[in-house]
């Protein structure tokens, strides 16, 4: 049996999108195209790799059998490939891909860019603003190196075999409120507050979920955010109060007359990094980099 390594490529592409036109968007062909390395793959194999259906396509038990494999066999590559890089280990080098969130990348990554540069020359850092949702896939599959993740309080689950979490920073929450709004001084001046909310599963909708338990009384919400800066931009255009991190405020631009306020028991939101954990990772070039952005986090003056 004489396997096409490429058309396996995009038997794995198709089973990871989940059809045959998502994974033709992926690798930006056409989804006859697509097809056609299938079927071509099929008579190379002598099963059907797909389910074909009017409304799509599933791998078939065969199919699943070699996407398995393509991942199995693109993983060792993975590792082959850092093994060869990471040999010398007295000069860490090579390129370390991080992906992050917006104030994360502002706050620590672009700083560390300067830092490496001076002090690990032979480092390339590549930053990627990345939701988490996207961000933990690429990380499994050794499309990233690190990836930073926060959370509101300590609840961030225990890592996924494989993976491992290194605590970076603890920050308290902070109220920020319109201009020209007197700026609270205890809790119970929040209860009548309208609210910007975060987008659900974020950490700062747990934070005003938890501070809506803490009342002990609905607060009142209406509009809905992701991004700190657009939270920002919200404030101070009136339309209500938010919970910010300390580190959104420290690297965001808050506008002229927002006010900011930090109250006992609003809490804290932990930054960790996760990365891969393995006999063989993290390489050299990781841990220096890992090493480096935690020794940045704590250089860091908030409070």
């Amino acid at each position: 049996m004489d396997i096409s390594p490429n058309r396996l490529s995009i038997l794995l592409a198709v089973h990871r999108a989940g059809g045959v036109v998502a994974a033709a968007e992926t690798l930006q062909v056409s989804p006859s195209a697509v097809s056609q390395q299938i079927r071509q793959l099929e008579r190379e194999c002598g099963s059907r790799m797909l389910h074909r259906f009017p409304t799509g396509a599933t791998l078939t038990q065969a199919g699943r059998i070699l996407a398995e494999t393509a991942e199995r066999i693109e993983a060792e590559l993975t590792t082959a490939r850092r093994e060869l890089a990471d040999l010398d280990e007295t000069v860490p080098s090579g390129v370390v891909r991080v992906g992050s969130f917006a104030s994360a990348v502002r706050a620590l990554l672009l700083p560390l860019l300067t830092v490496l540069e001076e002090t690990r020359p032979g480092l390339e850092l590549v930053v990627e603003e990345a939701e988490e949702a996207a961000a933990l896939p690429r990380l499994r599959r050794g499309e990233l190196d690190l990836v930073l993740l926060e959370r509101d309080e300590h609840t961030l689950p225990r890592a996924p075999r494989g993976m491992a979490d290194a605590p970076m920073l603890d920050e308290a929450w902070l109220v920020v409120v319109p201009p020209e709004q007197p700026a609270p001084t205890t809790l119970a001046d929040l209860v009548r507050a309208t609210w910007i909310d975060m987008a659900p599963s974020t950490a700062g909708a747990f934070a005003l979920d938890r501070l809506e338990r803490h009342l002990g009384t609905p607060l009142t919400t209406r509009h809905v955010a992701y991004d700190y800066d657009v939270v920002l931009a919200m404030v101070n255009q009136g339309l209500g109060c938010a919970l910010l991190p300390e580190l959104a405020v420290y690297a965001g631009d808050v506008p002229e007359g927002v006010g900011v306020a930090r109250l006992p028991g609003l809490g804290t939101r932990q930054l960790v990094v996760r990365h891969r954990s393995t006999r063989t990772e993290p390489g050299p070039a990781t841990r220096a980099v890992l090493e480096a952005l935690l020794q940045q986090a704590q250089s860091l003056e908030l409070g």
